[in-house]
């Protein structure tokens, strides 16, 4: 558990003690009412835009049906979902989670408050808290919900030349969190970028650019890689860096002095023709 993780538990275990003197709520320790509130004991991960249940139990397990469960960020009022006589309460339900919560009834009897969530949103992450009671007497569970998002498959294109070499750009966006991305070769060994930038998009996602500048002798696979696995490979082939044929190069070199030749015999054939005309001309005379 991080330091961070600590404070905010202790945080809260406080407050809802507080809450709870407040309120006049003492724990009796009677037989019929004693159980224990059990989250997970590490962070939920969901997805966003999906749905994901978070699960808490009561232990022993004892049939929840006729008990009040509610669940909550920071205080108990407004609430992410409560539940008391027997049915689901909505009257001081936080906003943001209005129709987006349900309370799985099929659980009740064997101890289970499950909440699942749907449509899950940026917004959703953090800590949430079980508020469980029975009479006077109630129990609490804690519970960390992470939330991620996977982009886009990274899009790499070749943009233009750029140092003696050939500059390729890779996109992705729709991240959550902000993801970490890089160059790789064939074998796997990070590759230098030239240019690397990240930025957060109104709806609270990622979204990334990098380039890399391939130089001749960079002629093999290459891929863009980000968090997740996520990857696309890339391969430079030869039209990309133009090479001489030395075989075509000399025959190139061939056929430029056989056309000079060719030019001037030409010329000199001409001028042979003109000076025959005039001596030939002056013979008449």
């Amino acid at each position: 558990m991080t330091k961070t993780t600590k404070e905010k538990r202790g945080r809260l275990e406080e407050n809802t003690l507080l809450r709870s003197l407040a309120q006049g709520h003492h724990k009796q320790q009677s037989p019929e009412a004693r159980f224990k509130v059990v989250g997970p004991d590490r962070p939920v991960t969901a997805i966003v835009g999906e749905e994901i249940v978070l699960p808490c139990d009561l232990s022993p397990r004892v049939s929840a049906e006729s008990m009040e469960v509610t669940w909550f960020r920071s205080q108990l009022s407004p609430f992410v979902h409560h539940y008391s006589d027997g049915k689901d309460q909505y009257e001081q339900q936080m906003p943001e989670y209005q129709g987006r919560t349900e309370l799985l009834r099929d659980g009740l009897t064997d101890g289970s408050v499950a909440l699942k969530m749907f449509s899950v949103r940026l917004s959703g992450e953090g800590q949430y808290s079980w508020f469980v009671q029975h009479g006077a007497f109630y129990e609490e569970a804690l519970l960390e919900l992470e939330v991620t998002a996977s982009g886009s498959a990274p899009h790499i294109s070749v943009e233009d030349y750029q140092d003696g070499g050939i500059r390729v750009e890779c996109q992705s966006a729709g991240w959550y969190p902000e993801p970490d991305v890089g160059w790789r070769d064939l074998s796997g060994r990070p590759l230098p970028s030239s240019y690397q930038t990240t930025s957060r998009q109104a709806n609270g996602l990622y979204e990334m650019q990098t380039s890399v500048v391939l130089m001749e002798y960079s002629n093999e696979n290459m891929s863009c890689l980000v968090r997740n696995g996520k990857e696309t490979l890339f391969y430079i082939s030869d039209p990309f860096f133009p090479r001489v044929n030395p075989w075509m190069a000399a025959l190139g070199v061939i056929l430029v002095i056989l056309l000079g030749s060719l030019a001037l015999s030409a010329y000199l054939f001409r001028i042979q023709e003109t000076l025959g005309a005039e001596l030939l001309y002056k013979y008449v005379q």
